[in-house]
């Protein structure tokens, strides 16, 4: 197979169909299809599975973080667990060997999670990306998804912001993904996941900051 053909060609077709996968908002379909609401008017205007738990209850919030979830894990299992170990190709006449299913499936994770949060059915806006992220290391490697979910639990039980657990699960997932697999591309996914991730709450640090973010509620605040 040409060099480049497997270096440029099959990552970007990867990305770009993972992004298209990731790009689907089940946050405003649901809210659309089931509860007839717009999401992005109600509370904080995320369409992920906290906001819906807000505006739509926890049916609502338990398939939209089931979904948004799978959009990562899907593509990124089929690829690691049916790869194959590493990919021969062909460079001046010299064969070099790719370890290819953990490359493949580290970029198909990254487009999965920018299509989430910039969906282009939403006008390139969208969530945060941390169900679509923790489904795509559960993907890659279930301890480091169970690491990112116990982050997840520890910092949201500690503080009742959603947002301190979905920050910390993000950073201890890379740590987890190198000390178990001991992959660099599978760990870099974890790294830019934990950035992307933390810039996209930059309001909610902001919030906390000044006091006024909202802490988690397991059921829709009663009308006034």
């Amino acid at each position: 197979m040409n060099f480049y053909t497997v270096i440029v060609g099959v990552p970007l077709a990867a990305f770009a169909i993972a992004f298209l996968i990731g790009s689907i908002p089940f946050g405003y379909l649901i809210g659309r299809a089931f509860y007839g609401t717009d999401i992005r008017t109600k509370g904080s205007g995320n369409i992920g599975a906290m906001n819906a738990l807000r505006t739509m209850g926890k049916g609502g919030a338990i398939a939209v973080l089931l979904l948004d979830a799978v959009k990562g894990f899907a593509p990124v299992y089929y690829v690691a667990s049916n790869g194959h170990g590493t990919l021969q190709v062909t460079l001046r006449g010299a064969i070099v060997s790719i370890a290819w299913p953990q490359a493949l499936a580290a970029i198909i994770a990254a487009g999965a999670v920018l299509g989430h949060c910039y969906s282009p059915w939403l006008k390139f806006k969208g969530g945060k990306g941390v169900a679509t992220s923790f489904g795509a290391i559960f993907g890659l490697c279930w301890p480091a998804g169970l690491v990112a979910v116990a982050g997840w639990i520890a910092g949201a039980a500690i503080t009742r912001y959603s947002s301190v657990g979905s920050m910390l699960g993000s950073i201890l997932a890379p740590i987890a993904l190198w000390f178990v697999t001991g992959s660099i591309p599978e760990t870099a996914y974890g790294v830019f996941a934990a950035i992307l991730i933390v810039l996209r709450h930059r309001d909610n640090i902001g919030r906390i900051r000044a006091g006024t973010e909202g802490p988690i509620r397991l059921s829709k605040p009663k009308a006034l």
